[in-house]
């Protein structure tokens, strides 16, 4: 099984790669662009086959390494 953990600054954390990437946009004349949240996508090939077992363990993966929950929201997809 598959799963793809999207990892996001919470809202109101200050996302200063987000802005750098906002500014060079702009610099580059793509002016439309007003805010720009920058994130990180984990994808994980699971031996475990039981979709119930396999969303526990990727959430405790979550929330034991692959997300800083002070800080950060997460999400797991399952495929």
């Amino acid at each position: 099984m598959k799963a793809r953990v999207h990892v996001m600054l919470k809202t109101g954390v200050l996302d200063p790669q987000g802005e750098a990437v906002r500014h060079a946009l702009g610099q580059l004349g793509f002016d439309g662009v007003e805010a720009v949240r920058q994130g990180k996508v984990i994808e994980l090939d699971l031996a475990e086959t039981d979709r119930a077992k396999a969303e526990q363990a990727v959430t405790e993966m979550c929330e034991k390494l692959l997300a800083n929950t002070v800080i950060e929201s997460y999400s797991v997809e399952l495929d």
